[in-house]
């Protein structure tokens, strides 16, 4: 891999860049916590070639949230169900707002 190949993964959300350990340091968490919201199915990491997880930038940021929730006091499962259940609404808001730009002429009144 030449440092052309790898600039363009540097952007990219879903590259899986980072290592369990440095994943837990940037969260401040441990890599149980990783691996307990893993076992939940909030996120799955990849593994490298070795069979290491390693874990995206978007991976981190659910990650994070679930951890927030943790934090307050949330168990991590019904943490991890309330992630996945905000990043649903989410995106069916986004497909919403996709189809009602997409509907010939505005209708205010519907």
């Amino acid at each position: 891999m030449t440092a052309g190949d790898t600039n363009g993964r540097l952007d990219d959300d879903d590259y899986p860049a980072y290592t369990m350990g440095r994943a837990a340091e940037i969260l401040g968490t441990t890599q149980g916590f990783l691996r307990a919201i893993g076992e939940a199915r909030l996120i799955t990491p990849l593994r490298s070639a070795g069979g290491h997880r390693r874990y995206s930038r978007y991976q981190l940021r659910i990650a994070a949230r679930a951890r927030e929730l943790v934090d307050q006091g949330t168990p991590v499962e019904a943490a991890c169900r309330i992630v996945i259940l905000e990043d649903q609404l989410e995106e069916a808001q986004r497909i919403n707002e996709q189809l009602r730009r997409s509907q010939p002429g505005d209708r205010a009144d519907a």
